[in-house]
């Protein structure tokens, strides 16, 4: 658990524009609300299941501000977890896709209706899709990052997961594949530890100090940050990307943050007051040196509670998959083929 003692302090606000300060806390906002748009769909009984990643805003905007968005092996891959919405919102999520995909309709992008919350899947933007199983993302993002250093491209490949989940091999071999000498791999290895694996505590499962403290072993660059202050998450992302893009060996960071209502719908979803909230804190310190007001920051709470909601009440008149469907984008090229072929 983050405390709220731990991150009433952060970077300071000189470090960066005033333009940029604003964009992110803007972004912060519109992904805050709606990770709790989704939590009222599934309550009201909209929705069959939420996960996803609240609390995790001052890393996740900053992440999707800084990744080169394209398709193809130019461009930076995303091979992210279920507590990606920040950064697809900072990338250019729409409100409304988010909403289509918990909602299980047939106009959802990412998987036409067929799968959980926040499993995103956008090729244009080389975000690869989400899985369910833990971790297994971390294997993915070696090949990715494989085809660009092949293709001595300055795209580089990002991956994102859990504390919890680095107890899997899939994470191990990550380390083992992105670090072999003279074959280092351009892969930013991140881990977002917010102190639990589902109902479990960080204390008492790890036996290593820090998680960054594995990369040591595979002689890969690691640091530590409170991603809860957006600007040190966006000052070390950005060093990070750099280093990689100029060096072509992997990175490594632990962002330590907040999970501010719990692990899923499967826990409650209930809001947990004792764990600190980078938005309000970052919110606050725009505020007292008068970069924000208080009717600026009403009005875009506003704004992004007025477009969540309309969303919602779209997509409740929208079709949900067919059955007929249920074998499209599942075999190459053959999205009209007659499944019972194969």
């Amino acid at each position: 658990m983050v405390s709220k003692k731990a991150s009433k302090l952060g970077s300071s606000l000189k470090a960066l524009p005033k333009g940029l300060l604003l964009q992110m806390h803007d972004l912060m906002v519109k992904s805050r609300v709606l990770e709790e748009r989704l939590i009222k769909i599934y309550k009201t009984g909209d929705a069959y299941f939420w996960i996803g990643g609240p609390g995790e805003e001052a890393w996740g905007v900053p992440l999707g501000l800084l990744v080169n968005i394209g398709q193809g092996p130019k461009y930076d891959y995303l091979h992210l977890h279920y507590r990606c919405t920040p950064t697809l919102v900072a990338m250019g999520l729409p409100m409304i896709d988010a909403i289509r995909l918990i909602m299980n309709r047939s106009t959802d992008p990412s998987t036409g209706g067929r799968n959980f919350s926040n499993h995103y899947c956008y090729p244009k933007m080389n975000v690869t899709p989400v899985s369910s199983p833990i971790e297994v993302q971390y294997g993915f993002a070696l090949g990715t990052a494989h085809i660009q250093k092949k293709q001595k491209s300055k795209g580089i490949s990002i991956v994102t997961g859990g504390d919890a989940g680095t107890a899997e091999g899939d994470f191990a071999s990550c380390l083992i594949w992105s670090s072999r000498k003279n074959s280092e791999l351009p892969l930013l290895i991140t881990v977002q530890n917010n102190q639990w694996g589902i109902s479990t505590s960080f204390d008492g499962q790890h036996g290593e100090t820090q998680i960054a403290d594995r990369a040591k072993a595979f002689n890969i660059r690691s640091r530590v940050i409170n991603a809860n202050d957006p600007i040190e998450s966006y000052l070390a992302v950005k060093e990070e990307m750099e280093y990689i893009r100029k060096t072509g060996k992997p990175s490594f960071i632990e962002a330590k943050l907040s999970r501010l209502y719990g692990h899923s719908s499967a826990s409650g979803a209930n809001f947990i007051s004792s764990e600190a909230d980078c938005l309000r804190v970052f919110e606050q310190r725009l505020l007292s040196e008068g970069f924000l007001s208080e009717a600026k920051v009403k009005n875009i709470w506003k704004k992004y509670e007025t477009e969540g909601l309309e969303a919602q009440q779209q997509v409740r008149s929208e079709p949900v998959p067919t059955r007929e469907s249920i074998w499209d984008h599942v075999y190459a090229n053959n999205e009209n083929a007659d499944w019972r072929k194969f």
